[in-house]
């Protein structure tokens, strides 16, 4: 079977089994839990079936899989904590929204792991170069900023008196979404990997870091914040001047952020 059908049907696959339990529960503990357990399945499994096991694709692997493993790890302890994520309020109780969702969720996790998908299927080895280098360097920088700005944010909205009020402190002053940036600095980096081995269609990978890149960008992840903080601080003037001299993605001082 091709690749790349098995892989989007591994990633459909996942998200439907964890979305007969969520259904039937109606619960939102395993939304989220199961995005990021979708991305190390699908690379373990694409790194078995593949049975060459070149340095280059271990290494992948462990980067996919690290990734995957800390959003896991902190997705699963916030949901246990709140209890009830309110994006999907009226979509839960409606069959086919949610199905929806998780299909979507499917396709999305196949979309991303296209550079990842062309190396796990590699047959031939080859050796480190200076941008596989500089694509690591890149996805590191991603995950601790990604890291960080999580661990933060949890911080700091599990504190009792920062109820009501919106973080601005630590990596949160230079950037009112550094956690995005990070997820999408991650996916970039593995596509820098990959590039030595891109030539041809092989190059439409970059569909990859682009589908995460717009989707945080335009679609679920920054917009739905936005809104949300701006209906609720519409009248909050230290909000607004928050806003104002705060960079909306990329980390910058605050005077540059304007």
């Amino acid at each position: 079977m091709n690749e790349y059908l098995l892989s989007f049907l591994i990633a459909i696959g996942i998200n439907l089994g964890f979305f007969a339990f969520a259904a039937i529960l109606k619960t939102d503990k395993f939304t989220d839990f199961t995005y990021g357990l979708s991305f190390i399945i699908l690379a373990l499994v694409l790194l078995i079936n593949n049975g060459t096991f070149f340095g280059f694709q271990i290494i992948l692997a462990i980067m996919v899989s690290l990734w995957g493993i800390r959003l896991v790890s902190y997705l699963l302890v916030r949901i246990l904590k709140i209890k009830k994520d309110s994006r999907f309020d009226g979509i839960r109780e409606n069959f086919f929204s949610f199905l929806k969702f998780w299909l979507l969720q499917g396709f999305s996790v196949w979309a991303i792991m296209l550079p990842s998908i062309f190396l796990f299927t590699q047959k031939d080895m080859f050796s480190f170069n200076s941008t596989m280098y500089l694509g690591v360097a890149i996805w590191i920088i991603g995950l601790l900023i990604e890291s960080i700005a999580d661990q933060q944010k949890f911080v700091f909205k599990n504190n009792p008196k920062n109820e009501g009020l919106w973080i601005e402190t630590g990596i949160w002053k230079y950037s009112r979404h550094p956690n995005y940036f990070g997820e999408m600095l991650t996916w970039w980096g593995i596509f820098v990997y990959a590039i030595p081995q891109l030539s041809g269609l092989s190059w439409l990978t970059i569909v990859g870091p682009l589908f995460i890149t717009s989707l945080l960008l335009f679609v679920s992840g920054i917009p739905l914040l936005e809104k949300k903080y701006n209906e609720k601080y519409k009248n909050n003037q230290k909000y607004q001047e928050y806003k104002k001299r705060t960079s909306l993605l990329i980390p910058l001082p605050n005077k540059l952020a304007s």
